[in-house]
């Protein structure tokens, strides 16, 4: 009995397609988000809903609460944050409390993104929340309490120990036809340039649209034997198996759905939003990429939906000889083709942002109530040293913008590896993503529908991907065979995509001269050097806290480092560089928001390499070499 489960179970095919990239080409988006970046401030939350957050039991503001609400929509306040060097301000549009209850604020949200527009500055609007705020909402709209998502136990889930507001399900056909009029008022009466999602944090449930979607599921993805074989018999009986370890087909099979279903309602107001306008942006907040998969929450499949997503994580820096940083986010999304959102309150943060994200600084400050301070919550003023960094960036956008990131090696992010396999398994990713960034590895992070484009980088690393399913195989044994080299950590192949062993790892017949295979990340750095060997796009000089990223932009190579330490600078940092075939090395420079201007350093050029040193990293600095 165990052999034939196993036997249908391997036969079985991936999950359904999944949806095409809808991320606008950099190409396509509008010019002033490579040519200005964004430098942004926040203040999205309607009057309301602040009186209710902040204690009272009803939504009714203070006479005081109305006027610095009214100060903070002035013309004055946006010259303010025009002065700080804000280009782009993130606003209000909808919470969750209904048309009726925010119909003042939003028409207040209409006249706010003009005075903005009319100053220059682009316009980010915050559409939905991800909950219903059911004390007024279920009033204007009582069918509303059938999209409630219902957690395992069938009861509403709330946001935390905000009990008055239910997250709702996002796969409800009828709230996505409330939601996408939201839309609509966001990009026709307000005009935004941008349209936020938040809370892309919660899947379907037990509620009765979700336990459909999930029954349809199984019958478009196992067929009528399978799942006979599995045991799924009366398809009218399967309820979703919403806990415990992934330790059964059925509990595999919904998370997977769980992911699937959250990026595909993404992706459908991203769909709509760009039948309004083509070049709208589009952000959700699933929260900054950590060492796994948070399901339901598929970085992988989830941001192919936009261009933008929030990580409001830990803060940057190096503590007790550990490296806390939002390298992940920012590359991972860069790779994707997306912007990552962060809190910037700290010169480090806005260095981090410059050298690993693209065309954002980062939020810079909070305008509640005409108040600026440095973020939500906070009655900490922005720092004065953050105006330097903003300078800079506006400064020398020749620096950041257009620029490719030069990635010898990329590392696969594969989803059910990181879902299905045992931790010590699936901790093998993250672990060596971090070698790879305290390493000071040219690498990138990329996820499965990538594997398709693996020609820009020499080296694949597949650290814990023991979850691969056969299409996956064949694209990185294609890649090996065009020349690519594979650095293979701990299991790997051993299993399908749905966790099912194979009789044999998938990658055991690639040639030992291409594919080198170590026991744990310890013997990852090395087994990278020798792989690459000569090869090695950039190298820089071991200090601990110092983390570096590499970019390309026509004729120039840029060395991108960041100190991560708070005990001073970092001096003499040693960087050698591959010169590309045929070109020769015209100039090297230094160039930081410390010093004025660029600063010349000699160099040495032989044997198709570029050496030279960076005298000292204070936070920032960027290594400029031109060619010729």
């Amino acid at each position: 009995m165990l052999v034939a489960y196993l036997i249908v179970l391997a036969s079985l095919g991936g999950s359904a397609d999944q949806a095409s990239v809808l991320t606008l080409p950099l190409g396509g988006r509008p010019e002033w988000v490579s040519r200005d970046g964004i430098v942004m401030a926040g203040s999205w939350e309607p009057l309301l809903f602040r009186v209710r957050r902040d204690g009272s039991p009803g939504y009714t503001p203070t006479a005081k609460q109305r006027a610095a609400y009214e100060r903070e929509h002035s013309p004055e306040m946006v010259a303010r944050l025009k002065s700080l060097g804000v280009n782009f301000v993130m606003m209000h549009c909808y919470k969750a409390f209904g048309l009726e209850a925010e119909r003042e604020s939003m028409a207040d949200a209409v006249r706010f993104a003009k005075l903005c527009h009319d100053a220059g500055l682009r316009v980010g609007v915050y559409n939905y929340s991800g909950t219903l705020g059911w004390e007024l909402f279920f009033k204007e709209r009582p069918d509303a309490k059938d999209w409630t998502a219902l957690d395992a136990n069938g009861k509403p889930v709330t946001y935390g120990r905000a009990t008055y507001r239910y997250y709702w399900n996002r796969n409800h056909p009828e709230a996505q036809a409330f939601y996408r009029n939201l839309a609509r008022f966001a990009i026709e009466e307000i005009k935004t340039d941008l349209i936020h999602f938040d809370n892309y944090v919660v899947g379907p449930g037990r509620d009765a649209c979700s336990v459909r979607r999930f029954r349809d599921y199984l019958v478009a993805t196992f067929t009528p034997a399978q799942r006979e074989r599995l045991g799924i018999g009366d398809i009218e009986k399967v309820e979703p198996a919403m806990m415990g370890p992934p330790d059964s087909i059925l509990r595999r099979a919904w998370m997977d759905f769980a992911c699937r279903s959250l990026a595909e309602s993404y992706a459908d107001m991203s769909r709509y939003a760009r039948t309004l306008r083509k070049d709208i942006l589009v952000e959700c907040n699933p929260g900054g990429i950590g060492g796994g998969v948070r399901v339901p929450v598929d970085h992988g499949r989830l941001l192919q939906g936009g261009e933008a997503f929030w990580d409001e994580g830990l803060r940057p820096g190096y503590r007790g000889g550990k490296l806390a940083s939002r390298i992940r986010t920012y590359k991972a999304g860069r790779g994707m083709g997306n912007i990552a959102f962060a809190y910037a309150t700290s010169p480090l943060e806005m260095a981090e942002s410059m050298a690993f994200n693209r065309d954002c600084l980062g939020c810079v400050c909070w305008f509640e109530y005409g108040k600026i301070v440095a973020r939500p919550g906070f009655d900490k003023p922005m720092a004065d040293e953050l105006s330097p960094m903003i300078r800079f960036f506006h400064r020398r956008r020749d620096l950041l913008r257009d620029a490719d990131v030069v990635a010898d090696a990329a590392i696969l992010r594969s989803s059910p590896s990181l879902m299905f396999a045992e931790a010590k398994v699936a901790g093998l990713t993250s672990a060596a993503e971090e070698a790879l960034i305290l390493g000071r590895a040219p690498f990138q992070i990329i996820f499965e529908h990538q594997l398709g484009d693996l020609k820009r980088h020499r080296v694949l690393v597949l650290a814990g991907c023991a979850a691969l399913s056969d299409g996956q195989v064949e694209e990185i044994k294609r890649f090996v065979a065009e020349g690519g080299r594979l650095l293979i950590v701990g299991p790997c192949g051993t299993h399908n995509e749905w966790m099912i062993p194979r009789e044999k790892a998938a990658l055991d017949d690639v040639p030992r001269e291409k594919a080198v295979r170590v026991d744990g990340i310890g013997q990852l750095s090395d087994a990278l050097d020798r792989l690459l060997g000569e090869r090695r796009s950039f190298e820089v000089g071991a200090a601990d806290g110092l983390c570096v990223e590499f970019t390309r932009q026509g004729e120039r190579r840029l060395v991108h480092l960041v100190n991560y330490r708070d005990d001073g600078p970092i001096k003499d940092v040693r960087v050698r560089m591959r010169v590309p075939e045929g070109k020769s090395v015209g100039s090297v420079t230094i160039v930081g928001p410390d010093h004025a201007g660029e600063l010349a350093v000699p160099f040495v050029e032989a044997k198709g390499q570029v050496a030279f040193k960076v005298p000292e990293v204070g936070v920032y600095e960027i290594g400029c070499v031109a060619l010729r």
